[in-house]
C-alpha cells in the first residue's frame, strides 16, 4: 500500500496564497487589408481555417489556470472529471457572490471567505497547492485499484485490511465499503484545510487593528464557524465508529441507503427541524439523488476502462481503431463531467436544505 500517515490530521495542508501568473496574451497578427480588386487572389482564393485557440474550459480565468495545472498533472481521468464538476460549482458560486455583492449583500464578506475556503478544499484535494507531501496520486491502472490509493490513517488502513481478509464481504460489498473509506478520508482532509484556515483567519485579526463596532460581527463569524467545525468533527466520529462497526459485522440487510454521501444526508436530515412529512418527501429524494450517484459511478468506471484500452490501441493499433476509441473515451469523458456536476449541485443543494432547516431551530 502506499506510504501512510501518522493519523488522520492534515494540518498545514494550505500554501501560502496562490500566486498564478497571468497567461500570456496571443500574440497572432492581424490580416493585412486587402488592396487587390474583387478579381485579385485575396478575393478570389478560399479562406483559410481561423487560427483561434479552443474555448476555454471556464469563464473564470483562474479556473482555467487550476484546470491546466491539474492536465499537467496528468491526473486521473476520474479526478479530471471531478475536478471539472468542483470547479464548475466554484464557478457558478462566485459569479452569484459577484451579484450579491453589487446589490451591497454581503457586508460582513463572510460569503467571500466561504468562497476562497471552498477554493483552498479543491486546490489540497486534487494537490493543486504546490504541497508535495505523501498523498499519491490515484493510479491510472485498474489492475492496481485500491492498493495504491493511501487511506492517510493508520486505524483507517487497518480496519480496511481487516474488512478485505475477513471474507465477510462480496466484492461488491467491498467495493462499497471502500467508497465508504474514501468519503470519510475526503471529510477529514476538508475539515483539516478548513481548521487551518480558520487558525490564520484568527491570528489576522488578532493582529489587526480594528473599530470596536467592527469586533463584534467577526467574533460572531468566527463562532459560527467554530461551530461548524464542531458538528464537523463529530460527524467524523460518528463516520469512524460507522466503518469500524462495518468493517467487523458486515453489511447488514437493514440498510436504507449504500452511498456514503446519502447515508451522510440521511442522518443529517433526521437530526434536522423537519416536520415527518417534510422528511418523508426528503427521504424520497435521497432515492432519486443515489440513483443520480449510482449512474455517475457507472460512467465513471466506463471511462477509465476506456482510458486503458485507449492506451493499449494507441500502442498497437492501427488509426481506425484509435479513432473509434478516442471518440468513445472523448463521449464518456464528457458525459461524466456532465453528471459528476448534476450530482455536486443536487448534493449542494439538498445540503443546503438541511442547513436551512438545522439553522430555524437555533
Amino acid at each position: 500500500m502506499a506510504s501512510r500517515r501518522d493519523g488522520p490530521g492534515l494540518r498545514g495542508l494550505l500554501a501560502p496564497p496562490l500566486l498564478l501568473l497571468l497567461l500570456p496574451p496571443l500574440l497572432a497578427p492581424w490580416p493585412a487589408a486587402g488592396h487587390g480588386g474583387k478579381y485579385s487572389r485575396e478575393k478570389n482564393e478560399p479562406e483559410r481555417p481561423s487560427q483561434r485557440e479552443p474555448a476555454a474550459e471556464f469563464r473564470m480565468e483562474k479556473l482555467n489556470q487550476l484546470w491546466d495545472k491539474a492536465q499537467r498533472l496528468q491526473l486521473s481521468p476520474v479526478d479530471l472529471s471531478e475536478l471539472h464538476a468542483d470547479l464548475k460549482i466554484q464557478e457558478r458560486d462566485e459569479f452569484a457572490w459577484k451579484k450579491l455583492k453589487a446589490e451591497g449583500l454581503d457586508e460582513d464578506g463572510e460569503k467571500e471567505a466561504k468562497l476562497i475556503r471552498n477554493l483552498n478544499v479543491i486546490l489540497a484535494k486534487y494537490r493543486l497547492d504546490g504541497r508535495k507531501d505523501a498523498r499519491a496520486l490515484r493510479s491510472n491502472s485498474l489492475a492496481e485499484g485500491t492498493e495504491q490509493d493511501s487511506l492517510e490513517d493508520p486505524r483507517l488502513e487497518k480496519l480496511w485490511h481487516k474488512a478485505k481478509t475477513s471474507g465477510k464481504f462480496s466484492r461488491d460489498e467491498l467495493d462499497k465499503l471502500w467508497r465508504e473509506f474514501q468519503h470519510h478520508r475526503e471529510k477529514v482532509r476538508e475539515y483539516n484545510v478548513l481548521l487551518e484556515t480558520l487558525s490564520r483567519t484568527e491570528e489576522i485579526q488578532e493582529n489587526a487593528i480594528s473599530p470596536s463596532d467592527m469586533r463584534r460581527p467577526q467574533e460572531e463569524v468566527l463562532h459560527s464557524r467554530h461551530a461548524d467545525l464542531k458538528d464537523r468533527l463529530r460527524r467524523i466520529s460518528q463516520g469512524y465508529d460507522r466503518l469500524r462497526r462495518v468493517s467487523h459485522q458486515g453489511y447488514g440487510a437493514e440498510a436504507e441507503f449504500e452511498e456514503p454521501r446519502v447515508i451522510d444526508l440521511w442522518d443529517l436530515a433526521r437530526s434536522a427541524n423537519f416536520s415527518e412529512k417534510e422528511l418523508e418527501a426528503f427521504r424520497e429524494e435521497l432515492k432519486h439523488f443515489e440513483v443520480k450517484i449510482e449512474k455517475h459511478n457507472h460512467y465513471q468506471k466506463q471511462l477509465e476502462i476506456s482510458h486503458q484500452k485507449l492506451r493499449h490501441v494507441e500502442r498497437f493499433g492501427d488509426h481506425e481503431h484509435v479513432s473509434r476509441n478516442k471518440e468513445r473515451y472523448a463521449m464518456l469523458e464528457e458525459k461524466t463531467k456532465e453528471l459528476g456536476y448534476k450530482v455536486k449541485k443536487h448534493l449542494q443543494d439538498l445540503s443546503g436544505r438541511i442547513s436551512r432547516a438545522r439553522h430555524n431551530e437555533l
